[in-house]
């Protein structure tokens, strides 16, 4: 354990931490190469603020506001983005020959030698609250990174005029440089456009006298464009030769990926899958932005006794974690930030996914191939021979992986993997329904995380829900919420230019279930998934209507989506 000192040892002594918990994060802290003021904060072990005032105290120096500064004025590429990263040290302004540098931690000499080193330019640090330096490092980076509409050849509305007339004269199958240019900026448009938009799927789809594009953002799908039905076919071949498919077959579905680098320092990756229907091939992008699975685990939405339920699983050194929902619900990016926190020099982890969707470095990814029998279960069984600590099984889909994964788990390794079920109760009773021995299914799994993602309401244009009367509110639930009426507001969504009918961007709704004796000695005596909803309700455990509500009524979401996400 790491010897206590400086800040860590001021916090002990303030009675804000635990010695042993102290040294354990410092260690930890070291392991993944973060400041340990930053660590605490991430694992939600104290507030920013908290820790930013005892520094100030521990250390002389005031703490500085970073929301007093424009980001339009910081230092402009004066230094690299590499090492603002490494260091977590935002350069926040300059006088003269000094360079005032943001610091979590002003005792960090290392990080200001080698900016100062970098510069030629003297260096102080500027103590400020880890949260928001996070928060400012992540934009200040994003608005120096060369433009997207730069990376894909500064393209204008007026491309879409040039598709249109460029295909008045060409033939379906022309393959005449000229003639294809519209199209390749026509694509490279609405590839860009889905990734301004937040999109997260793209579809391009043929019908017997029109032909229509949509995305789905937030969830919902919207028609983004209506280009001549005579380019389907000039279309979907652009869309295979980027993502390396076989242009000459149209008979049969093909999968592939497109790469795009859109800076120096960020790439987005697409897969694509395309589908011969009635009036020809319709071809889906699913967009995986890696940035997503690093959001880290404050970002998701959890409660707060959700939150620390999931953390201690991940720090067991056994047992099972089932992540389960409905496509499209968040399960992926849930599974790779708790991988995230895992991933440190001193475990082996490896994952078995079809397909996987986003790289992580330092983690063992294995594709799935059926065709040659790479399955789920065949992964599992070479994994065990290759020293695993952790391991990730893409999805649970028959019994053969299910009994695999629980012998894994039950051998000293820590399993990860997900269901598509609705609830966590009907998760423990589909592995009883696949097979699994109800015992071990009692013994192995640990935890099991039900989610949803829903709307968030824009802050811009929401507004107050006056309109709903009590009995309503009764009825809906929000009696059952542990949140008293007169202390939270609902809201309705609005629509404004900065959202998308009053939404803009998602939050996640969870159930979180540790099984507890009483719901294991439930399962081993053949419960059902009522039975066991029940017991996990009077455990403590907020189903997903309870979570959807709590989300509605701190002013998240509103009633309506809620309903739609969660109501039966």
């Amino acid at each position: 354990m790491a010897a206590l000192n400086g800040l860590a040892k001021r916090l002990v002594n303030d009675g804000l931490l635990d010695e042993t918990l102290a040294g354990s994060g410092l260690t930890e802290a070291n392991k993944q190469k973060l400041p340990f003021v930053v660590y605490l904060v991430q694992n939600g072990v104290l507030d920013a603020k908290t820790l930013a005032q005892v520094a100030a105290d521990e250390f002389g120096t005031p703490v500085f506001d970073l929301k007093a500064i424009d980001p339009q004025a910081l230092p402009n590429k004066l230094v690299d983005a590499k090492l603002i990263e490494k260091h977590r040290a935002l350069p926040l302004m300059r006088r003269g020959n000094r360079l005032f540098v943001g610091v979590v931690d002003p005792t960090n000499l290392h990080a200001l030698d080698e900016i100062k080193f970098n510069t030629g330019i003297n260096t102080e640090a500027v103590l400020v609250e880890a949260d928001k330096l996070t928060a400012a490092i992540e934009a200040y980076i994003n608005a120096n990174e060369e433009s997207l509409s730069d990376a894909l050849g500064g393209l204008e509305d007026d491309d879409l005029a040039g598709v249109e007339a460029g295909a008045a004269e060409a033939e379906e199958e022309a393959t005449n440089e000229a003639d294809e240019a519209p199209i390749v900026r026509f694509i490279n448009k609405i590839l860009l456009d889905a990734i301004k938009t937040g999109a997260s799927d793209i579809h391009f789809e043929p019908y017997e006298k029109a032909y229509r594009i949509r995305f789905r953002t937030d969830g919902i799908l919207s028609e983004v464009s209506k280009p001549p039905i005579n380019l389907a076919t000039r279309l979907a071949a652009r869309l295979k030769v980027m993502s390396q498919m076989d242009i000459s077959e149209r008979r049969m579905p093909q999968d592939g990926r497109i790469k795009m680098k859109i800076s120096k320092t960020r790439a987005i990756d697409f897969r694509v899958n395309s589908l011969p229907t009635l009036f020809g091939e319709k071809i889906v992008l699913r967009i995986l932005d890696p940035s997503s699975a690093k959001l880290g685990i404050d970002a998701l939405g959890y409660e707060d006794a959700q939150k620390q339920m999931y953390l201690e699983a991940l720090e067991q050194p056994q047992g099972m974690i089932l992540v389960t929902g409905p496509t499209g619900s968040g399960k992926t990016v849930s599974l790779y930030t708790g991988l995230n926190i895992l991933n440190t020099e001193e475990r082996n982890i490896s994952t078995a996914e079809d397909p996987v969707e986003i790289n992580l470095e330092g983690i063992n990814q294995v594709q799935m191939h059926t065709k040659i029998g790479l399955t789920f279960a065949e992964s599992l069984r070479s994994f065990l021979r290759q020293d695993p600590d952790i391991v990730m099984v893409g999805e649970i889909r028959d019994l053969e992986t299910a009994e695999i994964a629980i012998k894994a788990s039950q051998t000293g390794h820590l399993v990860l993997s997900t269901l598509h079920t609705n609830s966590a109760a009907e998760t423990l009773t589909r592995l009883l329904n696949m097979g699994v021995p109800a015992f071990n299914v009692a013994t192995s799994v640990s935890l099991i995380i039900a989610q949803r993602l829903a709307r968030r309401l824009c802050t811009k244009c929401r507004k107050p829900a006056n309109d709903i009367p009590d009995d309503i509110l009764t009825e809906e639930g929000f009696d059952d919420i542990g949140i008293p009426r007169d202390e939270f507001e609902l809201y309705h969504p609005v629509g404004c230019e900065a959202c998308l009918k009053g939404y803009k961007g998602r939050v996640g709704v969870y159930e979180v279930v540790r099984i507890t004796p009483d719901i294991a000695t439930l399962i081993m005596e053949g419960g059902n998934s009522l039975q066991i909803a029940k017991a996990a309700k009077q455990a403590g455990f907020n189903n997903l209507r309870v979570s959807a509500l709590r989300k509605a009524a701190q002013g998240l979401t509103s009633l309506e989506e809620a309903n739609r996400v969660t109501k039966d």
